[in-house]
C-alpha cells in the first residue's frame, strides 16, 4: 500500500485553520508585548527590535526544521539570491517594520483588517507581473469588497472606537499590507524557478528579522523590562511564524494554491475575534461585523474565481 503524505492523511482544512488562528492571534500577541516589555507608543526603534528578534529567531528555527526534515541543502540557490534578498527586505524587513510600528497606534482589530488587504494588493500585483493571471470581472468585485470593508472600519465610530483615519496608524499599516501584495509574486516567482517554498521563507525570515535587528540596536532600541510573561510571550510569537510559514508552505507543496489562500479569510476573523477576547476591544457591533464580512467574503471571492479558472 503506498505511503500517503502527511499533508494528506491530515487534510487541508484543520491545518490552515490553525496557521490562519496562529496568524489572527499575532495581532492581540503583538499589542501585549508591547505592555510586558514596556515599549511606548513613540519607541519606535524597540519596536523594531522586537519585530527583529522575533523573525530571525523563527527563521533560524524555519532553516533548522528544514534540515532536520531531511533537505541536504539549505543554502538557496545561487541564482535565487536576488529574489530572496527582494523578499526579505519587502515581506519581513520592510513589512514588520511598518507593522510593529502601527499597531502601537491602532486596535488590533482594526489592524487585522487592514491587513488583510495584502490579498487584494496580490491579486493587482499579479495582473501587471504575471500574464496567466490577468484581473477578472471576480476578482475586482473581490478586492472592491474588501476595501469597502475597510474603508467602513475607518469611518468615525469604527472599531473599539477608532475612527478615522492617521499616516502613522492605518497609513503604515495599508503600506505594510502592500508590502505584502508585492511579496506574493515574488514568492511565485522562486517556487515556479524551482525554489523550495520553505527555504525561501526560512531565510526570508532570517535575512529580514537580521535587518530588523541591526535596525532596531543601531537605533538605540533597548527592552526596559523583560519578565517571564514577557519571555513567553516572545518564545510563542517565534513559535507562530515558524509554525504557521512552515505548514503553510507544505500545504503549498501539495495543494493547489488557490485552494490553500482561500483560508486567509480567517485570519481578519480570527485577529478580530481575539483581539475583543483578550484586549477587551469592542468589536461586536454590526458595522464592525458587516465590514467583516465585506473583507472576508471578498478575500474568499478573489481565490473563489482563481479556483474556477485553474
Amino acid at each position: 500500500m503506498p505511503k500517503v503524505p502527511a499533508p494528506r492523511r491530515f487534510g487541508l482544512f484543520l491545518p490552515a485553520v490553525f496557521c490562519t488562528l496562529l496568524w489572527g492571534s499575532a495581532f492581540p500577541a503583538v499589542k501585549a508585548g508591547y505592555t510586558l516589555f514596556a515599549i511606548g507608543a513613540d519607541d519606535t526603534f524597540t519596536k523594531v527590535l522586537f519585530a527583529g528578534v522575533r523573525f530571525a529567531l523563527a527563521g533560524a528555527a524555519v532553516l533548522l526544521f528544514s534540515r532536520l526534515s531531511g533537505r541536504k541543502r539549505v543554502l538557496p540557490r545561487r541564482d535565487l539570491l536576488p529574489d530572496v534578498f527582494l523578499l526579505s527586505l519587502t515581506q519581513t524587513a520592510v513589512q514588520y517594520a511598518l507593522f510593529y510600528i502601527s499597531l502601537a497606534r491602532i486596535s488590533g482589530s482594526k489592524g487585522a483588517m487592514i491587513n488583510a488587504t495584502a490579498v487584494f494588493f496580490s491579486v493587482i500585483f499579479a495582473h501587471f507581473m504575471f500574464k496567466a493571471d490577468r484581473m477578472t470581472a471576480g476578482k475586482a468585485i473581490g478586492c472592491a469588497l474588501g476595501f469597502a470593508g475597510v474603508i467602513l472600519v475607518n469611518l468615525a465610530g469604527g472599531l473599539d472606537g477608532y475612527g478615522g483615519f492617521s499616516f502613522g496608524g492605518e497609513g503604515l499599516m495599508f503600506i505594510s499590507a502592500m508590502c505584502t501584495g508585492v511579496s506574493s509574486p515574488i514568492t511565485k516567482r522562486i517556487t515556479e524557478r524551482g525554489g523550495d517554498p520553505m527555504l525561501a521563507t526560512g531565510w526570508q525570515l532570517t535575512i529580514g528579522g537580521s535587518m530588523l535587528l541591526l535596525l532596531g540596536l543601531g537605533g538605540g532600541g533597548r527592552f526596559a523590562a523583560i519578565s517571564p510573561a514577557g519571555v513567553a510571550l516572545l518564545a510563542y510569537l517565534i513559535f507562530l511564524s515558524a509554525a504557521a510559514f512552515t505548514v503553510w508552505s507544505i500545504l503549498l507543496k501539495y495543494y493547489p494554491t488557490s485552494r490553500v489562500a482561500v483560508y486567509n479569510f480567517l485570519v481578519p476573523v480570527f485577529g478580530t475575534l481575539l483581539s475583543g477576547l483578550f484586549l477587551h476591544e469592542s468589536v461586536l457591533s454590526v458595522r464592525n461585523l458587516f465590514a467583516l464580512v465585506l473583507v472576508s467574503g471578498g478575500i474568499a471571492l478573489v481565490n473563489h474565481k482563481r479556483s474556477a479558472a485553474a
